[in-house]
């Protein structure tokens, strides 16, 4: 749940408090909005960070301070999220599954999942991102966000146990600026605020190449915006691991994209794809359609080589 506050009144010294009922996440405000580095500021108030579940708490300190609450958004039901339409990404059987089902048979894939992240976009749509490099790097898509405003970015968004349905504690922060974009390529570098509350969830490099046909590969996402998901096998490759079923294939440039028949969905959009011979980032997803695409990754590093 996101809410939004306009009438603000709040007093010199007194603090707004949102959090869940049980006081595990809470965010605080005061005066100095900004300062809290998770406000939304709009012309009429402000979207505190968001709240994980059906339920808010909002609480002032001063009786004299006030504020009102007059938008709120809120995520979809399961029933309400399969009704939605969407390009078709699961290709035959959904073989994706909760990342944490793979610690221990696949520990190398597993590893790299900490990184990803979902986005969330106004309180209202959803993709995923990702740290790239050991700095205040992340990538998305270009048709997720060009401007940060109202862009959550959520690490640790998955299930502590295979085929749970709660999440662990998630982290929250977010966007704030974008370094460079392109439609061509469909690729946004942006930063976050509060690096620090996110550098130990580690990063994911780039393998700047073409890669082969055939070459085995997997992709980590938030699939409808899902707890976090490892897409690592296919039945169409009679349950095998993924591959690379093209390369240079047209995406929204000429031949700028590899295509697979990895299951994705929406919200899956901004996802890494890696290579499993390197485990480094091959393509960044961005079209569902069995087969489903993502921007090869060598044209956009010799885009945002230099920032990093």
């Amino acid at each position: 749940m996101k809410l939004h506050f306009t009438d603000l009144r709040i007093l010199p010294g007194d603090v707004l408090t949102v959090s869940n009922p049980d006081g595990t996440e809470k965010y605080t405000y005061t005066r100095d909005l900004k300062a809290s580095l998770t406000a939304t500021v709009d012309a009429s108030g402000f979207w505190a960070m968001s709240i994980t579940g059906s339920t808010a708490v909002v609480s002032v300190t001063n009786p004299a301070s006030r504020v009102r609450i007059d938008k709120l958004t809120r995520g979809y039901t399961e029933a309400e999220m399969s009704s939605q339409p969407s390009v078709q990404s699961i290709c035959g059987t959904n073989d994706y599954k909760d990342a944490v089902c793979y610690q221990s048979s696949n520990p190398t894939e597993w590893g790299k999942t900490a990184s990803v992240a979902k986005l969330l976009r106004n309180g209202s749509s959803l993709c995923t991102a990702w740290r790239v490099g050991p700095n205040n790097r992340m990538l998305t898509n270009e048709h997720c966000f060009t401007s940060t405003t109202g862009i959550e970015v959520w690490f640790n968004y998955q299930c502590p146990t295979c085929g749970g349905t709660a999440s662990a504690t998630v982290t929250k922060v977010l966007a704030a600026s974008v370094l460079k974009y392109s439609a061509a390529l469909d690729y946004t570098l942006f930063t976050v605020n509060n690096f620090a509350a996110i550098s130990s969830f580690g990063y994911l490099e780039l393998d700047a190449r073409v890669p082969a046909v055939g070459e085995e590969m997997y992709i980590v996402g938030h699939p409808a915006g899902k707890l976090k998901k490892l897409s690592l096998r296919d039945n169409n490759n009679g349950g095998g691991y993924c591959v690379v079923r093209g390369v240079r294939v047209n995406g929204s440039s000429s031949q700028s994209d590899i295509s697979y028949m990895c299951d994705t969905e929406g919200g899956s959009s901004g996802s890494p794809v890696l290579s499993r011979r390197t485990h480094k980032v091959i393509g960044l997803h961005h079209f569902g359609g069995c087969p489903n695409q993502g921007v090869r990754i060598d044209l956009v590093a010799a885009q945002v080589n230099s920032l990093l």
